[in-house]
């Protein structure tokens, strides 16, 4: 099967191109490197199946492909609030151009969507069902509210146009190839506790988050691109963890001599945040696997070889998710 990934060399879509390859598909990646790296695809450099082209989605593109894989869009508070016009347009304009794509050439098309369309969530856990509550007007909306416009397009495109689609809702997501100063609170701790600093812990550390580990996620974007059912459909790991509790397994792992700094929690932050994934169990007939002390190691086993001695390290972002 021929199979494009929007976003493929970044942290997740790099994850979902070596499983595409392991299967024989012939891949081709489309990324424009804003936060994408080549060395995410070194493993597939001069593959006769495996093809990179340099290309903003915001631009229409023609190819010829049976399914597309859509993740292209910067998915860290850091990295989408940089430029928020830029991120909507990718979100709206760039979705628009991927399920043109998929109309012309009749692809299956899956939409990697967010648990930010939740907002600040007023049921928990959060079911499919549940509506959201976001904030239209916040430096987050360019990024909740653009995936929300992107979920509304995928419909629009079933309804009127018999675009097959798939959206999967994806929670909080971790592993290896994590940007370091992504702002993510994941590869923040880590990377705060390989250089000996203080964890910076957001508010009093009492809001939640579930952890998912990147080749659980992957498995379940595969199995709802390949399965019947259209979605939204949560993607996450129902282990819930407070922040604190997260920055007390980091500094244990890592180094327990660090201290914990705490700061003012960022505007319109998520107070808690976790899947409801019974329609995956039923649906996908999937679940995680991976619990979070071995996911972690594995992320802090990465980063110390990708980034070396801890005086390289650079300094992390503000983790605001």
């Amino acid at each position: 099967m021929r199979i494009l990934v929007t976003g493929g060399a970044g942290f997740i879509g790099s994850h979902l191109i070596d499983r595409l390859m392991e299967q024989n598909h012939e891949v081709i990646c489309v990324d424009n490197f804003y936060t994408g790296h080549k060395r995410n695809l070194l493993r597939w450099k001069d593959h006769p199946y495996f093809e990179v082209i340099r290309h903003d989605i915001t631009e229409e593109i023609r190819l010829e492909v049976d399914q597309i894989y859509h993740l292209a869009c910067p998915a860290s508070p850091v990295h989408y609030q940089y430029n928020p016009v830029k991120t909507i347009k990718t979100n709206v304009m760039g979705t628009l151009n991927m399920l043109g794509l998929a109309k012309r050439v009749k692809a299956r098309f899956l939409l990697a969507s967010t648990s930010e369309v939740y907002g600040d969530p007023e049921i928990h856990p959060q079911p499919e069902t549940y509506r959201g509550n976001v904030n239209p007007i916040g430096i987050r909306s360019c990024y909740d509210e653009g995936k929300r416009v992107a979920e509304t397009l995928a419909f629009d495109y079933h309804r009127q146009n018999d675009v097959e689609i798939r959206v999967a809702r994806i929670f909080n997501t971790y592993g290896p190839r994590m940007l370091e100063s992504d702002g993510r609170v994941v590869s923040n701790f880590v990377v705060q506790a390989l250089r000996g600093n203080p964890l910076t812990i957001y508010g009093d550390g009492s809001q939640t988050r579930s952890f998912c580990y990147v080749s659980d996620l992957v498995e379940g974007l595969m199995r709802l691109m390949n399965g019947d059912h259209l979605g939204p459909i949560n993607l996450g790991n129902p282990d819930e963890y407070t922040i604190l509790e997260l920055a007390q397994a980091v500094q244990n792992m890592v180094n327990p001599d660090v201290a914990l700094k705490y700061e003012p929690l960022p505007q319109d932050d998520p107070r808690r945040r976790k899947p409801d994934i019974v329609l995956a169990k039923q649906l996908l007939d999937w679940q995680p696997t991976v619990p979070l002390n071995q996911g972690l190691e594995r992320t802090v086993d990465d980063f110390r070889q990708r980034l070396g001695a801890t005086d390289e390290l650079p300094e992390p972002s503000v983790a605001a998710s």
